[in-house]
C-alpha cells in the first residue's frame, strides 16, 4: 500500500526513475522472459531472427528495385535495403511488443505491485537482439559485396539510441491507449505494415521529391533511417529535415512517459 500511495502522489514530470533503478533486476527478468517465449516451441528457433528480416529484405528488393527501379546511388539494391530496415526491424518490433505489453500482462499487472513502464520497456531491450541481427547480417553483405564501413560509422550509436526513443515512445502511447480501447492493438499491426512502405527503408527520402520531403521528416523514422543508412554506407547525408525529426522524436518519447504516467494510476482499475 505504502509503495501505491507513493505512485499516485507523482507529479506528470517524475517519471519514477528511482524506482525504475530499484526493480531493474526485474526488467531483465521480464526481457529473458520474453525473449524464451517468443522462440519456445518453434521448429527453428531462434532462426527466425533472421529469417523474419531477410524474408522483408526479399519483399522490399522486389517491389523497389525490379518493379520501381529505385537508384540507390550505385550501391546494391540489397545492401542499401538492409541499412534501412536495421532501424525499421527494431522500431516495428518495440511497438508491437510494448503496445500490448499490459495487456497481455494483465493478470501480474492485477495482482502484483511493480513499475507498469517495466514492461513496455522490456520490450524495448529484447528487440535489440532483432537489431543486433540484422547488424550482423549487414556486415556480413558489406564484406561479400566489397564495401568497407564507412568513416562516419562512429556516429551509428546516436542514430540507435534515436530509435530506441522513437520506439519506446510509440510503444508508450500505443500501451497507454490499448488499455482503454482494445481496438488499438488490432489497428497497430496494420498501421506498421502501411508504415514500412512510407518509410523510405528501401528508396532515399530524395526520390519523393522536394515537395514531399518535409512531410516524409515528419515520420521520425525518415530522420533515423537516412542518419543510419549514412553512418553506416555514407551516403545521403541527412539533411535539415534531421532536424525535424529528432524534434518529433522528442516530442513522441516525453508526451508518450506523460501518457502512460497518467494512466498508470488507473491500470489496475481498468483492465
Amino acid at each position: 500500500m505504502h509503495k501505491t500511495v507513493i505512485t499516485h502522489g507523482k507529479a506528470w514530470f517524475d517519471f519514477g526513475l528511482k524506482e525504475l533503478y530499484r526493480y531493474r533486476e526485474l526488467l531483465w527478468i521480464l526481457t529473458w522472459r520474453d525473449l524464451k517465449v517468443r522462440y519456445a516451441q518453434t521448429i527453428v528457433g531462434v532462426l527466425w531472427a533472421i529469417i523474419n528480416p531477410l524474408f522483408t529484405l526479399v519483399v522490399l528488393t522486389f517491389v523497389f528495385k525490379t518493379v520501381a527501379d529505385v537508384d540507390t546511388g550505385g550501391y546494391p539494391h540489397l545492401l542499401f535495403t538492409l541499412s534501412g530496415m536495421a532501424a525499421w526491424t527494431y522500431f516495428s518490433s518495440v511497438v508491437a511488443g510494448a503496445g500490448g505489453s499490459i495487456i497481455s500482462s494483465q493478470q501480474m499487472v492485477s495482482k502484483v505491485y511493480f513499475p507498469r513502464l517495466l514492461l513496455p520497456l522490456s520490450k524495448a531491450v529484447g528487440a535489440l537482439v532483432d537489431l543486433a541481427v540484422v547488424l550482423v547480417i549487414l556486415t556480413i553483405m558489406l564484406f561479400w559485396y566489397g564495401f568497407a564501413p564507412s568513416s562516419t560509422l562512429i556516429y551509428l550509436p546516436a542514430f540507435i539510441f534515436l530509435a530506441i526513443l522513437a520506439g519506446v515512445g510509440v510503444g508508450l502511447w500505443i500501451s497507454a491507449m490499448s488499455i482503454r480501447f482494445r481496438d488499438f492493438m488490432y489497428v497497430t499491426p496494420l498501421l506498421l505494415r502501411l508504415g514500412m512502405f512510407i518509410t523510405p527503408i528501401a528508396y532515399p527520402v530524395s526520390s519523393v521529391g522536394e515537395k514531399w520531403e518535409t512531410l516524409m521528416y515528419l515520420n521520425p523514422m525518415t530522420g533515423i533511417i537516412e542518419g543510419m543508412r549514412w553512418s553506416i554506407l555514407g551516403i545521403h547525408p541527412p539533411t535539415e529535415g534531421l532536424t525535424l525529426s529528432i524534434i518529433v522524436v522528442a516530442v513522441v518519447f516525453i508526451s508518450g512517459l506523460i501518457v502512460f504516467n497518467r494512466i498508470e494510476r488507473k491500470i489496475a482499475d481498468i483492465i
